[in-house]
């Protein structure tokens, strides 16, 4: 305890951490006041009744940061810029010049995310037109006219952008991943609600379950940090060189491969796909047809999330994910092309193509424990609600792994922060 109060001690002492805690804190608060400016038109009650008897549009409300239930001005939050996200990740496999486009430094990375910021827009005004039917047929939106209509869509999908901006403002200017900042916000901002409809039906739960719950939570939060902390570390070894005299190299380091390579982005990729079936499924419910009303409401009963068939597909998704994510964002090829320019090789293995398939073969090992402990987190909420009974906690392994991984990189953040200024006052 002592070590982390000196710890913040001394990130509050460093004037320019304090000037960047103090921002970030700022746009989480006018982040979290617009969350709850509802549209107009819209019946407070209904939708409360609604969203408190739908597991389905409780999950969209925690990946919406808290904004749905209220239906505010950024009601559909971050989904349509993840969905996005998603696409673009996807097209990057099919056209190599994107790829490309990606591994051009700073300027490319910026240029795909203009173009992920572009598609967020028609995303966005699809998602809301959804949103509208589905509200619409559960009698909380009254019918519009043409004009308020657009009117609706400009507001939310105008919501959305300023959304995505001040993620954006927040990893610019303040600390950590702005958009993971805004669901984390999102996330714990319903903690309160969940934790007061979890008092509110105390007499009717088994107090026995509820502290079982509360021991297996607190072991998942363990696992969590354990496994986004763990890492195979690989010897790498460097060539001594001598040159002008003077000996260069010869030491022994290692490069560390994460379990968890790709984080908590699979699950949010991951339930972005599996609500879509029951989403559109809940929307056609309302057709004319009765053809169509009925294939839907057999997709609605079948995909509920409630049920094994979701669980399983969601456990899948998160694991296929995981490997997708993990083969983006680490080449071995680059890997093993870069320690042979430095001169570096694995002991035993040869520098160059060698290299490159034995780190292939690792990664592909630990992504293997990391991926399915990602499933069984994402699933785990489903798993415990059913055996302990608890369905108002809502929040299960999927928020938590989100939660614990956002305060564990902001922390790392935090701590290169320091060290960075630590060898710049060295220098001076």
């Amino acid at each position: 305890m002592d070590k982390v109060l000196a710890f913040w001690r001394q990130v509050w002492s460093a004037r320019d951490l304090r000037k960047k805690i103090l921002f970030t804190a700022g746009i989480l608060l006018i982040y979290r006041v617009l969350a709850h400016i509802p549209v107009a038109g819209v019946d407070r009650a209904a939708l409360k009744e609604l969203f408190s008897g739908s597991q389905l549009l409780g999950l969209l409300d925690i990946f919406s940061g808290g904004t749905l239930a209220n239906f505010s001005l950024v009601a559909l939050g971050l989904g349509p810029y993840i969905n996005a996200s998603i696409i673009m990740q996807l097209l990057s496999v099919i056209f190599p010049k994107l790829e490309e486009l990606q591994k051009e430094g700073e300027y490319g990375r910026e240029l795909v995310n203009q173009y992920t910021r572009l598609l967020t827009v028609p995303i966005a005004i699809l998602q809301g037109l959804g949103m509208y039917f589905l509200l619409h047929n559960q009698k909380v939106i009254g019918s519009l006219t043409p004009l308020q209509m657009l009117g609706l869509l400009t507001t939310i999908t105008a919501g959305t952008v300023l959304t995505v901006w001040i993620g954006e403002l927040v990893t610019e200017y303040g600390i950590g991943n702005g958009i993971s900042l805004l669901i984390f916000a999102g996330i714990v901002g319903r903690l309160p609600v969940v934790l007061s409809q979890t008092a509110v039906t105390l007499e009717t739960l088994n107090v026995g379950n509820l502290v079982v719950y509360a021991a297996l939570s607190l072991v998942v939060i363990a696992a969590v940090v354990f496994m986004n902390e763990a890492s195979r570390n690989i010897p790498v070894q460097y060539a001594r060189r001598v040159k002008g005299g003077r000996e260069y190299g010869g030491q022994t380091t290692h490069l560390p491969l994460r379990i968890n390579q790709a984080g908590v982005i699979p699950i949010i990729f991951a339930v972005s796909l599996v609500l879509l079936p029951s989403m559109l499924g809940s929307f056609l419910q309302g057709s004319g047809n009765e053809g169509i009303a009925n294939i839907a409401g057999k997709v609605v009963a079948v995909m509920n999330p409630a049920g094994w068939v979701y669980s399983g597909v969601y456990f899948a998704l998160v694991v296929g994910f995981t490997y997708f994510y993990t083969a983006v964002v680490f080449n071995p090829e680059k890997i093993a092309d870069d320690l042979k320019k430095y001169g570096g090789f694995i002991p035993g293995i040869r520098p160059g193509a060698a290299t490159a398939t034995y780190l292939n073969n690792v990664l592909n090992r630990i992504t293997l424990v990391g991926a399915v402990f990602l499933g069984l987190v994402a699933v785990l909420p489903n798993v415990m609600q059913s055996v302990f009974n608890i369905p108002t906690l809502s929040m299960g392994g999927t928020g938590l792994l989100i939660v614990v991984s956002v305060v564990l990189e902001t922390t790392k953040s935090l701590q290169s922060q320091l060290l960075l200024r630590s060898y710049e006052g060295f220098l001076r």
